[in-house]
């Protein structure tokens, strides 16, 4: 009978922080500069140079500890973490160890109907490396290029407990943990960018065994369906030696998205090979409750409480309130439309499907969408009243995103308010039954299939402007009469 194995997984999660400076100089973080020219003698290390810590890398680090239920540390220490490698510029890199700013906390994911608590064994902060390029240049093949410009740029590390037992709930986990990151404003998600990171440590064990097995890690990471695959991968090769008859080695791996493989790297690094020491020009950071009030009544409401809160206050579908809080932005659209509008569902499902259609469309999101909530609401609020069909308010919606105008402009100068004067709709409905006598002698025999067939002659007639209710009662009038 062969061996059952259960993977065990945990992410190490490594998030920038969304702020305009370095987290030890006054160097800019933007993305995309020039190679080395957002360099200092701080974050390049150079003798003499001293790190001031950044105050509101600070707050975002406690911001982002308690959207997760992390216990902030009153008192963390900065670290010296001394490897050496071309990117890391001083020969260490300061992070947090052995006192974090935060301890506990975590987070639950659904996977296939069944959730799972995810716990959090730590929150540190740390400066981020530079960056070593292999390709892109003419001598590629016998140079490596490095640039700075991420040099100590802030981080938190997010280290989940190996709780995880699924590649899907990893990637979930991963997934959910960066749209309450972007939610509360503290990283921008961007992954193409680097700005997060995943490294996924995984190892496998007999089905029902307590014991760990020995683990390999995959760095860096930078999508969801990559550290899904990555993982899998990994699962099935560790498999794979065991019932080979081998061992699984404890070493480092990469992803290789275009094999589909992971690679091995080095092997892995135990703590004491980073020779840590506490960093002697940084005192302990202090956290006292009154920093920690500030920066949790600043907090917006979380994803989770804001899809539940929707749900509740304007009744719509939990299926729509999760399409909704994609975004804080996009949740504060809808809230806004279906304030101004009065009809919540409405505004949910043009929000859901015209709008966001749309902005994909012209590359917008809720925050650059050229169409204000309140001329959203004003379009359906003609709907409602009947001065527009459904078809034909598609149409307006266009060319409100496209103008600018209003619904209201657009209507009166185009004329497309809806017919629902009874004698200009009758006067419709005649002509239809005097040119289609085929149709109306198979439904006064009784095939009433026919009658849809006749209201569509009827909207037809009127370039989409009957209204349809209406013309529905007036037709069947017409028609037995």
């Amino acid at each position: 009978m062969s061996v059952q194995y259960e993977p065990v997984i945990g992410l190490e999660i490594h998030a920038q922080l969304q702020t305009r400076t370095k987290i030890f100089c006054g160097c800019s973080t933007e993305f995309g500069a020039a190679p080395n020219s957002q360099v200092c003698p701080v974050c390049l290390g150079l003798p003499g140079a001293l790190p001031v810590l950044n105050t509101k890398a600070v707050d975002y680090a406690i911001k982002a500890a308690l959207a997760l239920g992390c216990a902030v540390q009153p008192e963390s220490i900065f670290a010296r973490k001394n490897y050496f490698y071309p990117d890391l510029p001083k020969g260490y890199q300061i992070s947090q160890y052995e006192r974090p700013l935060a301890l506990g906390g975590g987070l639950e994911i659904a996977v296939d109907g069944a959730t799972t608590w995810v716990g959090l064994t730590r929150i540190h902060m740390e400066e981020d490396a530079g960056k070593s390029l292999h390709e892109g240049f003419a001598d590629s093949d016998r140079h490596t290029y490095v640039d700075y410009n991420r040099s100590s740029v802030p981080l938190i590390e997010i280290v989940s407990e190996p709780d995880m037992r699924s590649a899907a709930e990893a990637a979930e986990f991963f997934s959910r943990l960066r749209d309450i990151l972007v939610w509360i404003g503290v990283n921008d998600g961007n992954m193409e960018e680097g700005s997060l990171r995943c490294d996924a440590n995984v190892s496998v064990r007999p089905r029902g065994e307590s014991k760990f097995g020995t683990k390999a890690e995959i760095k860096n990471v930078n999508s969801f369906r990559y550290v899904e695959k990555a993982i899998d991968y990994e699962i099935a090769r560790q498999i794979d030696v065991l019932e080979g008859g081998g061992r699984v080695v404890q070493e480092t791996r990469l992803w290789d998205s275009a094999t589909g493989r992971t690679n091995s790297m080095r092997s892995k690094e135990e703590a004491h090979d980073y020779r840590y020491f506490p960093e002697p020009d940084l005192p302990p950071l202090i956290v006292d409750e009154a920093r920690i009030a500030r920066v949790r009544a600043a907090m917006p409401e979380l994803p989770a409480a804001r899809r539940q809160r929707l749900v509740t206050q304007y009744g719509i579908p939990e299926y729509d309130a999760g399409v909704l809080t994609d975004s804080a932005g996009l949740a504060d659209y809808f809230e806004a439309v279906a304030g101004a509008a009065g009809n919540a569902k409405a505004a949910s499902n043009w929000v859901m499907g015209e709008l966001l259609r749309t902005m994909k469309e012209h590359g917008h999101d809720a925050l650059n969408t050229p169409l204000e909530a309140a001329r959203l609401a004003g379009l359906i609020k003609l709907v409602d009243d009947g001065t527009l069909s459904s078809s034909i308010a598609k149409d307006v919606f266009g060319k409100m995103y496209e103008s600018g105008r209003s619904a209201g402009e657009i209507v009166a100068a185009e004329g497309l308010a809806q017919v629902g004067d009874e004698s200009a709709l009758l006067e419709i409905i005649r002509g239809v039954i005097a040119a289609n006598p085929d149709a109306v002698a198979q439904y006064r025999a009784g095939k009433m299939q026919t009658f849809g067939f006749l209201v569509g002659q009827v909207m037809k007639a009127s370039k989409g402007k009957a209204n349809p209710k209406l013309a529905n009662e007036l037709l069947k009038k017409e028609l037995v009469g």
